[in-house]
């Protein structure tokens, strides 16, 4: 093997791999999705809906492995209505959908993500969703990513574990130097303990852990410091 052909396997084997969730993690998933249950039912239930949203999605996720992200919301919040006694208009059926391109990203995370890719990692998006959402959402977030993977893509939901094997087989990344960041226990957290996956929790709403993270922390703030004691560079 000649010389240049060395530092080329060398750089590759120096790479550093972080991977995303986006929703809840980066963008402000709660916000975005609890102001049109607001902006649709009220104030008073607004809480009420959002919990119960989050009860029933992954449900039809899991049935419906292979269905569209905008399909997802729009039966998600058929089911919420139902559950709230309430009627809901033809036209606002794909409210949630409509909405998920302005929903806003997390204070911190530009200044996070420039800052790890200024420390030479490599940022990918692992999302519960469609392309068209996750290309808007990585424009509002204006950080680039190497590639986003997503779930009407490899027709799975997290917390199965095609995102992860579809991220390995695309980039070869070397295991021992990735790792996952991401504020879903459920979603992320537990299914890359299965794995053997590191994985940074975002505790933003301050839960108790499950699924073994590698680190805590509650926003993005001092991720690239953790990251670098979790993968040193070099």
């Amino acid at each position: 093997m000649d010389n240049r052909s060395k530092e080329k396997v060398s750089e590759l084997d120096d790479q550093r791999w972080a991977t995303f969730d986006c929703y809840g993690t980066l963008v402000d998933w709660n916000r975005g999705l609890g102001d049109q249950l607001e902006r649709l039912f009220g104030a008073v239930v607004r809480e009420r809906a959002l919990s119960r949203y989050h009860e029933l999605e992954p449900g039809i996720q899991g049935r419906e492995p292979g269905a569209r992200y905008r399909q997802v919301l729009a039966e998600t919040l058929a089911d919420v209505t139902e559950s709230l006694g309430r009627d809901l208009p033809a036209d606002e059926r794909d409210a949630l959908g409509r909405s998920l391109p302005d929903w806003p990203v997390f204070d911190e995370v530009p200044a996070a993500l420039t800052e790890l890719q200024d420390r030479g990692w490599r940022l990918v998006i692992l999302s519960n969703t469609d392309r068209e959402f996750i290309d808007a959402s990585m424009e509002r977030i204006g950080v680039p990513f190497e590639l986003a993977i997503v779930a009407s893509e490899v027709g799975s939901y997290k917390p199965a574990h095609a995102h992860w094997q579809e991220f390995q087989r695309v980039t070869g990344a070397d295991p021992q130097r990735h790792v996952h960041v991401a504020a879903s226990l459920f979603h992320d957290v537990e299914p890359c303990s299965e794995l053997g996956i590191r994985c940074v929790w975002i505790n933003r709403l301050g839960e108790a852990a499950r699924g073994e993270p590698a680190a805590e922390l509650p926003d993005l703030s001092g991720l690239a410091d953790t990251l670098e004691r979790l993968v040193p560079a070099g």
